[in-house]
C-alpha cells in the first residue's frame, strides 16, 4: 500500500470515530469558545468542572480526535493542491456519504476562528465540503480563518462571513449572493477564470465566425476545413480538398464565402452555405500561412512563404496581381477598415504597406531586427502595430510610413497584437507569457495581465471593447477586463495548447481552437462552456427569507441564486459589505470588482 492510500486510511479511521456525535454537541462547543476566546480551550474542556452542561464521554472523544487530526498530514498540507488529487478524490470517495464526518469537517471549519493550530485542517476541510458540493447556504462563518487553499465554486449564499480572513484562496465561481461580508480580511486572493467540437483529428490551427455569428469555421493539420452550427454545436459540413496543413480560414464580409490558405501552397474558395468548392487559386510556390478579405469582399489577399502576397479577385478566382517586395516569408497580412491600403508582416522583419487600388508598394517599414508575426491596423486606418520576435512592438504611422513609436516590455517574442475596437488601447501577447495593454495615446504601458504560465499565442478584443481573451500554450484561455486589468475568467478543458481565439460578432461567444484538434465555445457573460446536450440553459433559482436579512431595506425583492460551475468569475450580488479588506495576490482592491457584481459597499450608503 502507498503512503497516499496508508494516509487515508489512518485519517478515515480518524473521522470514523466521531459517528454518533450529535451536531447540536459541536455548536454548544462553538458557544463556549465564543465566550471564552483567549484561553487554552482543549485543557478547558478537559476539566470536569467545565462539562456540565456536556456529555463528559463525547467530548473527551472529541478531544481525542482533534488531537489525532493535529498530527496528521491533513494539517500540515494543502490538500487542494493537484499533487493531491487522486488521495483527494480517494478521501471524497470515503466520506461523502458520511453525515456525520460532514458535520466534523463543517466544526473543523469553525474550529479556525479560535485556534491557529487547526487553520490547515480546517482550510482542507473547506475545500472538501465545497468539492463534496455540500450545501453550504446561510452557515455562520463568522471570524473563520482560512489559508492556502482552493473554495471554486463555492456556494456561500447568505452566509455570514463578518471578520472572516481568507489568505492565499482561489475563489472562482465563488457565490456570495446576499452574503454578509463585515471588516473581512481577504488577502493574496486568487481570481483565475464546455463544449468541445470534436472531429479535427489533428492540430486546429485557426477558427473564425461568420459575420452573422450563426457558422463556425475551422481548419487543421488535418487537411481538412469544417464549419459547425453554433446554436446546436453540430458539425454542418467537412470541407476536403487541402492535401496539407490547413494555415488560415477566413469568411468573407457578407458571410457567403469561405477562403482557406494551406501548405499544399493553394487557396482554396468555398460556398459557406453549401460546403461546396468555389474555385481554387494557383499561384503561390509555396504554403500559404495568412488570407484576408477587402471589407468590401471583392478582394482576397494571400500572405506565403514563397516571400510574395497575392491579390485574387473573389468572383473570378483569377489572380489580380502579386506584390513582391519582401526577401522571406510573408507571415500576416491585414487590409485596413476603409479597404485602401493592405499590410504584410514578413521574416526578413519588414512590413510593406501597399495601396490596394494601383498594387504599389507604398511603404516599406524598417525598425524591427527580427520577423515580424503580427501586423493591426488601428480602427480608423491610420495606424499600424506591428509585433516582432525582436521583442517589440512597432507602432507606425499608416499614412506617411513613419513609425510612431515602439513598445518595449516583453522580454521575448511577441506573439499576437491587437487593437481595441475604439483604438485606444493596443493589446500584446509574448513568448514571455505575459500579456500587456498600451495606452496608444500616451504610448505608456497601461498594465500587465499576470496569469498565464506559458507563452500567449494570441490576443482579441469583444466586440465591445470591454473583454480581453487570450490563448496560450499554458492550455488555457483567459478573459480579463480591459478596464480594470483584472482576470475574469480562467477556461481550461483542452489537454493540449490552445493556438486560437476568436468573438462571435455580437461578442456572446468565444470559440477556441487547441492543438489538441477540438474547438470548444465558451459562453463569455456566464463563463460556462456551451453544453449542447442541453437544449438550453436552466438557471437555479432560489428564493431565501431569513432574519438576518428580513428587515434589511434592500433585500424587499428576491434575487435569483444561480448554481454555478467551476470557471465563473465571482458572484455577490446583494452582498452586504463593510470596510474590510479585499485584495489579489498582486495588491489590487477587488472591491470594485465585487460591486460590479451588484454588492452593497455600506460605507458609500452611510456617507452619502
Amino acid at each position: 500500500m502507498d503512503d497516499s492510500h496508508k494516509q487515508n486510511d489512518d485519517l478515515c479511521q480518524i473521522f470514523y470515530q466521531i459517528k454518533g456525535v450529535d451536531e447540536r454537541i459541536y455548536s454548544l462547543i462553538i458557544q463556549m469558545l465564543g465566550k471564552h476566546n483567549s484561553f487554552d480551550w482543549m485543557e478547558f474542556l478537559s476539566e470536569e468542572e467545565n462539562l456540565r452542561h456536556l456529555e463528559e464521554n463525547i467530548i473527551k472523544l472529541i478531544l481525542y480526535v482533534i488531537i489525532k487530526i493535529q498530527d496528521h498530514i491533513f494539517n500540515k498540507q494543502d490538500y487542494s493542491d493537484e499533487g493531491y488529487s487522486e488521495q483527494r478524490q480517494d478521501l471524497i470517495k470515503r466520506i461523502r456519504d458520511q453525515k456525520e464526518i460532514i458535520r466534523f469537517l463543517k466544526f473543523l471549519v469553525h474550529l479556525t476562528a479560535y485556534d491557529d493550530n487547526f487553520i490547515p485542517c480546517g482550510s482542507n476541510s473547506l475545500h472538501l465540503l465545497v468539492t463534496m458540493k455540500v450545501d453550504l447556504r446561510y452557515q455562520n462563518f463568522e471570524n473563520i480563518r482560512i489559508k492556502n487553499t482552493s473554495l471554486m465554486g463555492a456556494n456561500l449564499v447568505r452566509c455570514n462571513l463578518s471578520g472572516s480572513q481568507l489568505d492565499n484562496v482561489y475563489l472562482n465561481g465563488m457565490n456570495l449572493n446576499q452574503a454578509l461580508l463585515f471588516n473581512c480580511q481577504w488577502t493574496n486572493l486568487r481570481i483565475l477564470e464546455h463544449n468541445k467540437m470534436d472531429g479535427h483529428t489533428s492540430i486546429v490551427f485557426s477558427v473564425c465566425f461568420s459575420p452573422d455569428g450563426t457558422t463556425l469555421a475551422s481548419g487543421s493539420a488535418d487537411k481538412s476545413i469544417r464549419l459547425w452550427d453554433v446554436k446546436t454545436g453540430q458539425e454542418k459540413s467537412k470541407l476536403d480538398g487541402h492535401t496539407n496543413i490547413v494555415f488560415s480560414v477566413c469568411f468573407s464580409p457578407d458571410g457567403t464565402t469561405l477562403a482557406s490558405g494551406s501548405q499544399d501552397n493553394c487557396i482554396r474558395l468555398w460556398d459557406a452555405k453549401n460546403g461546396q468548392q468555389k474555385s481554387k487559386l494557383y499561384g503561390h510556390s509555396s504554403s500559404v500561412f495568412s488570407v484576408c478579405f477587402s471589407p468590401d469582399g471583392t478582394i482576397l489577399a494571400s500572405g506565403s512563404y514563397d516571400y510574395s502576397i497575392r491579390l485574387w479577385d473573389v468572383k473570378t478566382g483569377q489572380e489580380k496581381s502579386k506584390l513582391d517586395g519582401h526577401t522571406y516569408a510573408v507571415y500576416s497580412v491585414c487590409f485596413s477598415a476603409d479597404g485602401t491600403t493592405l499590410a504584410s508582416g514578413s521574416g526578413d522583419n519588414s512590413i510593406c504597406l501597399w495601396d490596394v487600388k494601383t498594387r504599389k508598394k507604398k511603404f516599406k517599414l524598417r525598425g524591427h531586427s527580427q520577423s515580424i508575426v503580427s501586423v493591426s491596423f488601428s480602427p480608423d486606418s491610420t495606424t499600424l502595430a506591428s509585433g516582432s520576435t525582436d521583442k517589440s512592438i512597432g507602432l507606425w504611422d499608416a499614412k506617411k510610413g513613419q513609425q510612431k513609436s515602439r513598445f518595449d516590455g516583453h522580454s521575448s517574442y511577441v506573439q499576437s497584437v491587437c487593437f481595441s475596437p475604439d483604438g485606444t488601447t493596443l493589446a500584446s501577447g509574448g513568448y514571455d507569457h505575459s500579456l500587456l495593454l498600451w495606452d496608444i495615446k500616451t504610448g505608456k504601458q497601461k498594465s500587465e495581465l499576470d496569469g498565464h504560465s506559458d507563452y500567449v499565442r494570441s490576443v482579441c478584443f469583444s466586440p465591445d471593447g470591454t473583454t480581453l481573451a487570450s490563448g496560450s500554450a499554458d492550455k488555457s484561455i483567459r478573459l480579463w477586463d480591459v478596464k480594470t486589468g483584472q482576470q475574469k475568467s480562467k477556461f481550461d478543458g483542452h489537454s493540449n495548447q490552445d493556438l486560437s481565439v476568436c468573438f462571435s460578432p455580437d461578442g456572446a461567444t468565444l470559440a477556441l481552437g487547441s492543438s489538441d484538434n477540438s474547438i470548444r465555445l465558451w459562453d463569455v457573460n456566464t463563463g460556462k462552456e456551451i453544453q449542447f446536450s442541453n437544449k438550453s440553459y436552466k438557471d437555479i433559482l432560489a428564493q431565501f427569507k431569513t432574519p438576518i436579512f428580513q428587515n434589511y431595506p434592500l433585500r424587499t425583492q428576491n434575487y435569483p441564486i444561480l448554481i454555478i460551475s467551476q470557471q465563473v468569475i465571482i458572484q455577490a450580488q446583494g452582498a452586504l459589505i463593510l470596510k474590510g479588506k479585499f485584495v489579489n495576490h498582486q495588491g489590487v482592491d477587488l472591491k470594485p470588482l465585487l460591486q460590479s457584481q451588484n454588492s452593497c459597499l455600506l460605507e458609500r450608503q452611510i456617507q452619502n
